[in-house]
């Protein structure tokens, strides 16, 4: 079975140093999107995560504003909770509730939601992407703005499944199919991080239920963005067999350990 989060080798499509297009804006607003559905295991790690990250960006580029927005689709456990007091105690985490049961819709709801509707100001936003399955290394939106900086467009990070409760012989075989490195040829959803004015004109996320990060990237790279494939700022995403998207990541372990 192809890996889901697979899609074809983008590498290095970002501009030379010296070359970088016009619309290469410096960023001046970070807003990170993060959807939830009944993931109150794992939730709590996840946004502490982001906040380290936030935190980093505030430490080395002060005048570069952070916001996050989690988007709770048809949660029924204590999600909402958790979400809520990350809000109530950081000003820069934002809570929205919906009820789609669309990863695809929710990601695109959160970009909303933070002001990422168009105007001239997009270039300047950058839109990072994670999962809330998810923990996010501190230097994760540092390097993503880094590489904007230089040119990119979009950058396609890396993921890692927790080794905590999954099977090692099911780790070995997903890091047997998985060489990560520099030019990978992979997209994770847990991992994407894109200029707001590219992602407009991309059309942005599409209503998917599955899939919406590989569509999403298809039509950036349709449409001329300078694409950036690292392993630098290395994601780690739940093991787990029975995950909340079909066809997602979860879905594939699972396909990978009856092989």
């Amino acid at each position: 079975m192809q890996d889901p989060d697979a899609g074809c080798h983008l590498g290095l499509d970002a501009p030379a140093p010296g070359q970088v297009r016009p619309e290469a804006a410096s960023i001046e607003q970070v807003a990170v999107v993060i959807p939830a559905h009944d993931e109150e295991q794992h939730l709590g790690r996840a946004l502490a995560g982001i906040q380290a990250a936030a935190n980093e960006v505030a430490a080395h580029s002060p005048e570069i504003g952070v916001r996050v927005m989690v988007v709770l689709d048809c949660c029924t456990d204590g999600s909402l909770r958790l979400a809520a007091d990350f809000a109530a105690s950081d000003a820069r985490f934002n809570v929205m509730t919906v009820c789609f049961r669309n990863v695809g819709m929710s990601r695109r709801a959160g970009a909303e939601g933070l002001g990422l509707v168009g105007g001239v100001s997009a270039a300047r936003v950058w839109l990072a992407n994670t999962d809330a399955d998810s923990l996010v290394p501190r230097n994760w939106l540092v390097r993503q703005v880094d590489l904007a900086a230089a040119g990119a467009d979009a950058v396609l990070g890396s993921v890692e499944p927790d080794s905590d409760g999954m099977h090692h012989a099911l780790l070995a075989r997903w890091h047997a199919g998985h060489v990560l490195a520099e030019h990978h040829p992979h997209v994770f959803g847990a991992n994407l991080g894109v200029r707001g004015s590219s992602y407009l004109k991309a059309g942005g996320f599409p209503a998917a239920a599955s899939g919406e990060d590989r569509i999403l990237v298809d039509r950036l790279r349709a449409s001329g963005a300078g694409i950036i494939a690292t392993d630098s700022v290395r994601v780690l995403t739940s093991g787990r067999t029975v995950g909340r998207a079909p066809r997602g990541f979860a879905a594939y372990l699972l396909a990978l350990a009856q092989q």
